[in-house]
């Protein structure tokens, strides 16, 4: 699978462009504020309905202008052909569509066209709040496992309606156990699903990450995935019951798979407060090469792999490295941004891998050569 036409319309900074890629390697450069990192966002639109960077849809319009649309024209293995659109007129719905039929529910999209996208911000995926860590754990299982998504979009349903009824109790001085009971039920029988589906792919994930941190840094560092949870599978519902007393002064749930984390350690130690920023940098890669990893194992699929950025702080042997391994039949299409065209042409001198580069500015794109 892979993207062989972008159409592009007053998308962010870019007020049209139409663009043909190759199947593998795909380079585009340019200086910083040209619109590089928003190709990539507009391609990650493609696959999860939603812009990477900015949650708020109508914030991706054109300064100026009335609409967006994005339109990918997707080659698959099976010899099939499909383009998938997004569009958003201000005041109105986000569309998103498959040819001409509309979805229903964007969530029946997901998984389609997996894809993978390593920026410079996710360095916050290491040093940030659990929050993140929860979104990449969801992100990856959700693009293999259609129940997985369906649950925790339930289970999310369910936790919003009892804060909403705890909250209501706090204001009004009131209380009613069997309102909070329903609610409960539903967070027990969706969370406890989770919960199980989370351990089982660390267990698996776990494995593919260190290969992939051995490979970027040729180091003997120890590393090591946990998945950090109470017992939700054997005990959520005592849980509920016993810190129900603190919800209600609170005003929201404490306890439940809303709260996991993902603990990142490196010789025994928490990454975040132990771990160099080169040492940082090499563990997210290794996160993302592996996430990577893990979907193509499980979907027969290669996922797209966006890679915004990423040569800055690495040596010239490191990111000959890395082009390798991407650049490999053990990867798909590939989309990369650099803003120096003399690196980017003397890294491909020295490989046989198609490739195509591309030169942005603010005039538009066109070929570097």
């Amino acid at each position: 699978m892979y993207l062989n036409k972008l159409k592009l319309n007053n998308f962010k900074n870019i007020q049209q462009a139409d663009i043909s890629f190759c199947e593998n390697v795909n380079c585009l450069v340019g200086e910083n504020g040209v619109g590089k990192t928003n190709i990539l966002d507009a391609i990650h639109y493609l696959s999860f309905c939603k812009s990477y960077f900015n949650v708020v849809d109508s914030n991706n319009i054109k300064h100026n202008q009335d609409f967006f649309s994005i339109h990918g024209y997707y080659d698959f293995d099976d010899n099939c052909s499909q383009k998938f659109s997004c569009a958003l007129k201000r005041g109105f719905r986000k569309q998103f569509k498959c040819e001409d039929k509309e979805y229903s529910r964007f969530s029946e999209h997901i998984g389609k066209i997996p894809l993978v996208m390593i920026t410079p911000s996710d360095q916050e995926l290491i040093v940030g709040a659990s929050e993140l860590r929860r979104k990449f754990l969801d992100l990856v299982i959700a693009q293999v496992d259609v129940l997985y998504l369906d649950n925790l979009i339930k289970y999310n349903k369910a936790l919003v309606q009892r804060n909403t009824l705890l909250k209501h109790f706090y204001q009004t001085n009131s209380f009613n156990i069997q309102s909070i009971e329903v609610w409960n039920e539903q967070l027990i029988s969706y969370g406890v699903s989770i919960h199980k589906q989370r351990k089982t792919f660390i267990k698996d994930f776990a494995s593919l990450f260190q290969y992939y941190y051995n490979y970027i840094t040729s180091q003997k560092e120890e590393v090591e995935l946990e998945y950090i949870s109470e017992d939700l599978e054997h005990n959520f519902a005592n849980l509920l019951q016993n810190t129900l007393e603190r919800d209600r002064l609170l005003g929201y749930t404490s306890i439940g798979v809303h709260k996991d984390d993902l603990g990142l350690k490196m010789n025994g130690n928490n990454v975040k407060k132990y771990a160099s920023q080169g040492q940082q940098k090499s563990f997210l890669l290794a996160l993302k090469l592996a996430q990577f990893e893990y979907i193509f194992k499980r979907t027969k699929i290669k996922p797209i792999l966006l890679l915004d950025d990423v040569f800055d702080k690495l040596d010239l042997k490191r990111i000959n490295q890395l082009i390798n391994l991407v650049g490999s039949d053990r990867f798909g299409q590939v989309f990369i941004t650099d803003t120096q065209l003399g690196r980017v042409e003397t890294i491909f001198e020295q490989t046989q891998m198609q490739h195509k580069i591309y030169r942005i500015t603010e005039k538009g794109i066109s070929d570097a050569k």
